[in-house]
């Protein structure tokens, strides 16, 4: 029942795009301006898996994910709440360098965005070598285990045990302004 009273307790002057990703971020807004104590979300956007027509289909998915996580902040500040929320991007896996058919295979080294208003903007770790020596199988070489990322997350955010989340300790990355006292 909460869950379902909280779009009808929302009001936003953020008008989001018809397309799932700024849909989703739009629920997301309506269950966290209603204050229930909810404190992770998660949501998906697909068809990056891009093997053909990469370029393209890219483009408008970037784009769209871009524009709604604009929206979704602008509607943070609206309410007062651009400080309360990190925004993690991440995909499961990388892509490879080489294209075949206008497309890439799956690859080794991936992305992760991290944004809010606590976050310290920047390059964390190494910019990757595209130089066929320094590939790993045509691969490019990932510098930071996304496990560092979710540990970094898991202590300084929401004030928990980083051990409980990813079963050990990785090291951690310094791209949070404030640590949790949760």
């Amino acid at each position: 029942d909460i869950l379902r009273t909280a779009p009808e307790q929302y009001s936003s002057g953020i008008e989001y795009a018809d397309n799932p990703i700024s849909q989703s971020m739009k629920n997301i807004a309506q269950v966290l301006t209603a204050d229930i104590g909810t404190r992770v979300f998660y949501t998906t956007y697909g068809s990056f898996d891009t093997h053909a027509a990469e370029l393209d289909t890219h483009t408008r998915l970037w784009t769209d994910t871009s524009n709604a996580i604009s929206d979704f902040m602008a509607d943070m500040k609206e309410h007062n709440l651009q400080d309360d929320v990190l925004i993690l991007v991440w995909s499961e896996f990388g892509r490879r360098i080489k294209d075949n058919s206008a497309g890439t295979d799956h690859g080794s080294g991936g992305v992760a965005f991290a944004i809010g208003g606590d976050v310290k903007g920047g390059l964390y770790g190494d910019y990757p070598s595209l130089k066929e020596s320094d590939q790993l199988e045509g691969d490019l070489h990932f510098n930071n285990d996304f496990r560092g990322i979710y540990a970094t997350i898991a202590e300084r955010w929401l004030g928990v045990d980083p051990d409980t989340v990813s079963n050990g300790r990785f090291e951690q990355q310094d791209f949070l302004e404030h640590i949790s006292n949760n």
